[in-house]
């Protein structure tokens, strides 16, 4: 078995399957596809919702990631309940993770204009290594085969989200069953999906007739990597325009701008500067959301714009 390597392609230090680091795909304009990383913010706002989100991380370095997410959810009209379902795909140099999961919430409300809801998901991923993008050494070493290599697994999630049309709370965990993953035949060493644990929250000031302030929080954890914060605010203009920004620990600067149009179209875009050692090398990661809804909500708890 190969013990010496010359080096790895630079992205396969990012790739989250090899380190173990964070597996989840991640997006700076979280606030506005929540769902994508807790099952129970399925039916929350009381549409019918498509979600979009394409993140190209890090340009300018080679085979840097590129995720892709695709989520729609809706309530249960007259049920308390909502369903959703999420497909999405995550490229890092020679690792390919791509998705498919359903997801269950149950809502009770608490107070008047505020409601608890508690969701599931259940799915499968497929996590997969290109060999062929894999320098070594040795080019006669067979270490690591020339195709590509896949595993399947199912993985379950579970959540709370605590909603009011001013605030929310939400605490989720994907990837509770970490499962093992086995590429090479050889490996003895064998990767596994690590469970994730998210705690996201916001609140919404009112600033006089026409604008409010959103202050929100996002903190994300994963063994062995040290917990991240992402902390934003945004200012939001007649409940239809915001600009916001987003400070990310050891990662990243972000700057937002979004807006709805005629209450259905939504539009999200985000710049993330890179503050980490990979300044020198990425000219920063572009992002972007686009969304519709159908129908008029129902539910009075549900945020006004999201």
């Amino acid at each position: 078995m190969l013990k010496k390597l010359l080096f790895i392609l630079i992205p396969v230090m990012f790739a989250s399957v090899v380190l173990k680091a964070q597996q989840i795909q991640h997006y700076s304009q979280y606030f506005l596809n929540d769902f994508a990383i807790n099952p129970a913010v399925a039916g929350t706002d009381g549409h019918f919702n498509i979600r979009l989100n394409n993140r190209s991380q890090w340009v300018g370095i080679t085979d840097s990631p590129r995720t892709f997410t695709l989520s729609m959810n809706s309530p249960i009209k007259e049920k308390n309940m909502g369903v959703g379902a999420t497909v999405f795909t995550d490229i890092t140099g020679p690792t390919r993770r791509i998705g498919a999961n359903f997801s269950y919430s149950y809502h009770l409300r608490i107070a008047e204009k505020t409601k608890l809801a508690m969701g599931l998901s259940a799915g499968v991923l497929q996590f997969a290594i290109d060999g062929s993008k894999i320098t070594v050494r040795d080019q006669g070493d067979n270490y690591f085969s020339s195709g590509v290599q896949s595993v399947v697994v199912p993985d379950f999630g579970f959540g709370v989200h605590l909603y009011h049309d001013k605030y929310f709370v939400g605490i989720s965990t994907p990837q509770i069953t970490q499962n093992k993953l086995k590429f090479f035949a050889n490996n003895e060493n064998r990767a596994r999906l690590e469970s994730h644990y998210f705690l996201t929250a916001g609140y919404k000031f009112d600033a006089g007739e026409n604008f409010q302030i959103q202050p929100m929080l996002l903190v994300k954890y994963v063994e062995p990597v040290p917990v991240q914060f992402d902390i934003s605010a945004r200012v939001i203009y007649q409940e239809k325009v915001w600009v916001g920004a987003t400070f990310r620990t050891r990662d990243a600067v972000s700057a937002m701008i979004g807006f709805i149009y005629q209450d259905n179209l939504l539009f999200g875009y985000a710049y993330d500067y890179t503050i980490s050692g990979l300044q020198k090398y990425s000219s920063g990661t572009h992002e972007i959301m686009l969304g519709i809804r159908f129908g008029e909500s129902t539910n009075s708890s549900s945020p006004s714009i999201q």
